[in-house]
């Protein structure tokens, strides 16, 4: 017999599951009033104590960097013997001792332990500007029991994404424009009345998901004199029904991509998306950056999971009368949701198709003898439509890179194979070391018909040069993702900066995008007075029938320049011109935000730019809404 909570649980996400329905059958009155109007929140109290399976706490400081990526335990470092190693004990890489990563560290940027740059060790609240407080509201916000805050922390860590400027000036300690308050809503409702309130007082609200914006998406407008909100949506992280008939789950959006797999696992399923910020980054902040997941191949974008959204706006709340899984009624307005960036309203709850846990996984790994064979293969896969769940190509640089951070064997048995290895490759197979490049690829599915890919795979590598690299290779490569992005922290412990973006281009524009936007890094970094040579390297990462996705990294030694950000900044803007000049995109995933926007107009034309301000001064003509991405 079934204990009383699960009783407790079932009718609970019964009478969630109704009252959507409900609300898909019956048309909202009062559809033309400007402000939301707001019901009782209807969570059950017991809905609030669900800490415990929270990933990332309400409290943020109290796991993760408040001037840095990630957990507070994880990190790379020199360690006393002048070694590298990644500290904690969430990755596979942790407690590792990486005994190449600093030899490659000091050649590639010129760098030397001996010259140091160290964050501040903490944040000092006193610096952190006082908050601009609407006491009208404030009181408001009181009579609905919904949490808030205005202590300096809580400020300050959704204060900013992860843009190298925003962590380069909290790393010294420097704060402009922070949001006055923090909120927390535990539900949609809860939204509506923060938005029904926001409205009446002219408070600006600007939505926070996981904070891993790379686009200066949740930086505050310098210039913002009204009280911004920071609306966390942290705590509206449940999966609220999941229906096995059709295979869709309805979730909350704050829930974080983690958090999200592993309760779908607990019931069989999963969605597939993985984006590389995916441990952080929440099911609303894809929708609102229309992101793109390592394994798309298989599953989509965020595009092609969504079947049905609820978003509260100014002018009410956004959401389509049914689940259907297509519709012809109009330009689709979910399209206008996806990739809105915060500027209309809260994404509050999402359905999303899932699907069964895959029976079988496979990893993989191709060593081709040039970055040109290893793309002109990937063309021919995404020509046969027959591509992996995940498939991507490192250029040279970042396969000596990739290198650089394999951990200490543990035998010498280990050792003698990969010297082997190295010696069949570049002595018997004649590739140049510093040529080569990898494809690391991850198979899901039947096993049968995994098999039979990962054969129909390897024999197109076959005739491009390619030759098999083994499973360690491809599972190391695919879980390096996750750790990759700690590393521009321990480069700016010794005056090394970086960044990374990111294109979508034509197939038969690839090769000279990749070509002359790195040399394009170069002869910048040269002519702005870099005095060392920087990294200027490359990855496709996913593939269309009509093109790829290609992700830069760039970093340089800054050591010498009076103003190393506005050197980076003045870099990185010459190599997005770069992009457009060769026909890549403004942004494949990473959105526009506040960083991107100047090339906006450019890109989707006066009159798209028009559609999209009418669309902003009929759904938000107070601008409450007001983070400025985007428009």
């Amino acid at each position: 017999m079934a204990s009383n909570s699960n009783i407790s649980e079932l009718q609970q996400n019964a009478k969630e599951r109704l009252r959507i329905i409900s609300g898909h059958l019956q048309k909202p009155a009062n559809r033309e009033q400007l402000c939301v109007s707001a019901n009782e929140c209807k969570a059950e109290a017991a809905d609030r104590s669900l800490e415990k399976n929270r990933t990332i706490p309400k409290r943020r400081q109290d796991i993760l960097k408040w001037n840095g990526w990630g957990y507070n335990d994880s990190k790379f470092m020199f360690n006393k013997k002048g070694q590298a190693e990644f500290t904690g004990k969430r990755y596979r890489l942790s407690g590792m001792v990486l005994p190449a990563l600093r030899e490659w560290f000091e050649k590639t940027f010129g760098a030397s332990l001996e010259h140091k740059t160290p964050a501040r060790s903490a944040l000092n609240p006193s610096e952190v500007p006082p908050p601009i407080l609407n006491e009208g509201f404030v009181q408001d916000l009181k009579g609905t029991a919904i949490p808030f805050s205005h202590e300096a922390e809580d400020r300050i860590f959704r204060a900013h994404g992860h843009c190298l400027h925003e962590v380069f000036a909290l790393r010294e300690g420097k704060f402009e424009r922070v949001p006055d308050l923090v909120v927390w809503p535990n539900c949609h409702k809860e939204v509506e009345k923060i938005v029904e309130l926001a409205c009446k007082h002219n408070i600006c609200v600007m939505p926070f998901g996981g904070g891993t914006s790379v686009s200066n998406a949740v930086e505050c407008p310098s210039d913002e004199k009204r009280t911004i909100l920071s609306l966390d949506t942290s705590q509206m992280n449940r999966i609220l029904w999941i229906d096995e008939k059709n295979l869709t789950a309805h979730v909350e959006a704050g829930i974080v991509g983690q958090d999200l797999e592993r309760l779908l696992n607990e019931s069989g399923y999963c969605t597939g998306h993985e984006p590389d910020s995916m441990e952080f980054s929440t099911l609303g902040g894809w929708v609102a950056t229309r992101a793109s997941g390592m394994k798309k191949n298989i599953y989509g974008n965020i595009e092609d999971l969504v079947v049905h959204i609820r978003m509260v706006t100014p002018r009410g709340v956004i959401e389509k009368s049914c689940q259907g899984p297509r519709m012809s009624t109009g330009p689709d307005i979910y399209h206008f949701i996806m990739g809105s960036e915060g500027t209309l309203g809260v994404v509050t709850e999402v359905t999303i198709k899932i699907r069964p846990i895959p029976e079988y996984q496979k990893y993989g790994s191709v060593v081709f003898p040039n970055f040109d064979q290893g793309v002109a293969c990937l063309r021919e896969v995404a020509k046969q439509r027959c591509a992996p769940a995940s498939i991507r190509l490192m250029d040279n640089e970042q396969f000596q890179f990739g290198h650089a951070l394999k951990p200490q064997v543990s035998s010498i048995f280990t050792s003698f194979l990969d010297g082997l290895k190295k010696f069949y490759i570049t002595k018997f197979k004649g590739f140049d070391p510093n040529q080569l490049c990898v494809a690391t690829l991850l198979f899901e599915g039947d096993r049968e018909k995994v098999l039979q890919h990962e054969k129909q795979v390897y024999d197109i590598a076959a005739k491009f040069g390619g030759l098999a690299a083994g499973e360690d290779n491809g599972q190391r490569g695919y879980m390096l993702t996750f750790v990759i992005a700690y590393l521009r922290d321990l480069g700016m412990d010794y005056y090394v900066i970086g960044e990374s973006f990111e294109t979508s281009v034509p197939w038969d524009r690839v090769l000279d995008l990749c070509s002359n936007v790195k040399e394009r890094i170069i002869r910048e970094c040269k002519e702005k007075g870099v005095q060392f040579p920087p990294l200027s390297t490359c990855r496709v990462t996913q593939t269309y029938d009509a093109g790829a996705c290609v992700y830069f990294y760039f970093a340089f030694n800054y050591r010498g320049l009076g103003d190393p950000i506005h050197v980076y900044d003045q870099i990185e803007h010459a190599a997005r011109e770069e992009i457009l000049a060769n026909g890549g995109s403004l942004s494949h995933h990473h959105g526009v935000g506040k960083l991107r926007k100047h090339w906006l107009q450019e890109t989707i034309s006066d009159v798209g730019l028009g559609m999209l301000r009418s669309v902003k001064e009929y759904v938000d003509p107070n601008n409450i809404f007001g983070n400025r991405n985007l428009l």
